[in-house]
């Protein structure tokens, strides 16, 4: 049986951070600002109260002046293994070898190099704790701050923690300059955003934008609930605050989607809410733990809610769950669907990861399940990521699936063993199955929710389905629901 993959669109995952927009960009703004004030202003019964300037230009170059001097510059030494087959001219681009320390590229034989990276934090606390990414400071060696007034600490890195790619960093000095934390859960699409950081090592860039979306999950499998914005963000930038329009920091700069490598338009900002969460841990205790739910989910969209006979294609379908889980023990099935987790919407399947991520090991969560059409309550206690869970006689016959395309027999004793689980394999498929993507040596485990323990038992489902039903497949060491339109 071949192992499922997921290929993913031709986007490159790049480590950055962001700033404020220049002088030309901002005057730009404000025409076009200006512009639009005349029609709105003109618009319509019912009126509507007019938005305080303050609110739709924010004053870019007093939150510079006022917070600027608690953004600092990160210098990181370290070794690192590269690729003896690099490009030798490419190496000897900083940039490029920043790049390249950032992203830890390079296949081929290794060997370690003395390497040199730059990035961003801020200043949160006056007796020298500063934020920024975990990225920056990995594998380093010697970190050094630079302030504003070009005066320099050796760092401490005192934690961090790689799944949300927060560090905590502490320097030796009293009396420094502080951001003002905000709430990122307060923040709005189409909110004027900015950043201050050091792209390519220009020190103290701002730029600015507004955000484009919030809770966004990203396939890094951090469940962190990204800003997304429009804010320029380059190599440098990372570990930069995200500031809002009152000059508070609601986000670290942290990622960007790019087909180049460079800043194309879309940015990503960590949440400070989360971060705050990170640097409280670490400080307590120097280590960062996180909450586990124990389920794998994917997205529902209309065939499956269709399938399902959801109201609408929203939330998280259980795909598989994890033995001796808090899932396993609360009762969590493969084919569930998770609309609400703690009375909060769960609309597409990355908002479980992210609202599991806010809770703490130990929490009890609140689910809003559907299981086979009928809504359930279930509440589970939280695992620590780290805890340890429990790992998981028919005749061959063959039998064809008209409406699905599928020709089945049920599994022997040896593939039962080697699947972990009773099913019917796939021999053969045609029409609608592999137009869904079904594959020969595939085992289908469920349909819509009902285990698959027979082909008369599956033929069964099939003919009370209307448009589609839902298989659940094991392909290799993968479990993922295949919806199928029937013709």
């Amino acid at each position: 049986m071949q192992r499922l993959t997921t290929k993913a669109a031709p986007l490159v995952l790049a480590l950055a951070a962001a700033g404020f927009g220049g002088a030309a960009g901002n005057e730009l703004l404000l025409h076009r600002a200006n512009a639009q004030v005349a029609p709105a202003a003109a618009a319509a019964v019912p009126p509507v109260a007019p938005v305080p300037a303050a609110s739709t230009l924010p004053d870019f170059a007093r939150i510079t002046e006022r917070f600027g001097p608690a953004v600092v510059n990160i210098s990181v030494n370290g070794m690192r293994k590269t690729s003896a087959s690099d490009d030798p001219e490419a190496m000897g681009d900083p940039f490029e070898l920043f790049r390249r320390f950032q992203q830890g590229r390079g296949p081929g034989r290794q060997r370690e190099i003395p390497i040199h990276g730059l990035g961003s934090g801020f200043i949160v606390s006056p007796d020298g704790l500063v934020l920024t990414n975990a990225h920056v400071v990995k594998d380093a060696s010697e970190v050094t701050v630079k302030l504003t007034d070009r005066r320099e600490f050796r760092a401490k890195v005192l934690g961090s923690d790689p799944k949300t790619d927060v560090a905590v960093l502490r320097i030796d000095a009293h009396n420094l300059p502080v951001v003002q934390l905000g709430d990122a859960k307060a923040l709005r699409p189409g909110e004027w955003v900015a950043a201050i950081g050091s792209p390519f090592g220009f020190e103290n860039t701002v730029t600015a934008g507004v955000v484009s979306a919030k809770g966004r999950s990203l396939p890094d499998d951090s469940g962190v609930p990204f800003i997304q914005t429009d804010v320029a963000v380059n190599p440098g930038n990372s570990g930069g605050p995200l500031f809002n329009a009152r000059g508070e920091v609601v986000g670290i700069n942290s990622q960007i989607y790019s087909q180049s490598g460079g800043y194309q338009g879309v940015s990503f900002a960590i949440p400070i809410d989360v971060a705050t969460r990170v640097q409280q841990q670490i400080v307590a205790t120097g280590k960062v733990q996180h909450a586990r739910l124990g389920v794998a989910v994917q997205e529902v969209n209309q065939a499956i809610a269709d399938s399902f006979k959801l109201d609408k294609p929203e939330g998280a379908l259980v795909a598989s769950v994890q033995k001796g889980s808090p899932a396993d023990k609360a009762g969590l099935q493969p084919g569930d669907v998770i609309r609400a987790v703690n009375g909060q919407p769960v609309v597409a399947s990355g908002d479980l990861p992210a609202a599991i991520g806010l809770s703490k090991p130990g929490d009890k969560v609140q689910l809003k399940v559907v299981r086979q059409g009928k809504t359930l309550d279930v509440t589970a206690a939280l695992a620590a990521t780290n805890d340890k869970v429990a790992a998981a006689d028919e005749d061959k016959q063959g039998a064809s699936q008209g409406r699905l395309g599928l020709a089945l027999r049920p599994l022997d004793r040896d593939e039962q063993r080697e699947v972990g689980a009773a099913g019917l394999v796939v021999e053969d498929v045609s029409g609608a199955a592999a137009r869904a993507g079904v594959q020969p040596g595939d085992v289908v485990l469920a349909v819509n929710g009902t285990p698959a323990k027979s082909v008369e038992q599956v033929r069964s489902v099939v003919a009370k389905a209307d448009k589609s039903v839902a298989l659940l497949i094991q392909r290799g060491e993968d479990k993922i629901f295949v919806p199928v339109r029937l013709g």
